[in-house]
């Protein structure tokens, strides 16, 4: 895998958006929460959130780390790029896009519900 391969998978999803942040990381995000980011510079890394199940065993795969800062929300860093298969990549990808989503709040004047007094 590689960093475009990354991008291509992201960029395909629904509603995604990138931008850099930290000025080295290419970031994905959904509704303005990050599900995957990637390094732009040095040796290629990524991270995105898996489950709470998953998250101990993916841990413990060769190249793959609990991710810096953020391991306390089950996101894992995969610092060596062939730990998983291409198949593996999309599908981590888009079940942290899913995760993500579920999880962020919806559009804020949408989801505004007037009070009942």
């Amino acid at each position: 895998m590689n960093i475009e391969g990354i991008r291509s998978i992201c960029k395909k999803l629904p509603g995604v958006t990138e931008g850099v942040k930290w000025g080295a990381d290419l970031c994905f995000m959904i509704n303005e929460k990050m599900f995957c980011v990637t390094s732009l510079e040095g040796p290629l890394s990524a991270s995105f959130k898996v489950t709470d199940e998953e998250f101990g065993s993916m841990s413990a795969r060769p190249g793959i780390i609990p991710a810096p800062y953020v391991a306390r929300y089950k996101w894992v860093m995969v610092q060596d790029p062939k730990a998983l298969t291409n198949k593996d990549w999309e599908f981590f990808i888009t079940q942290s896009y899913n995760l993500v989503k579920a999880g962020s709040p919806k559009k804020k004047a949408a989801s505004k519900k007037p009070s009942k007094r």
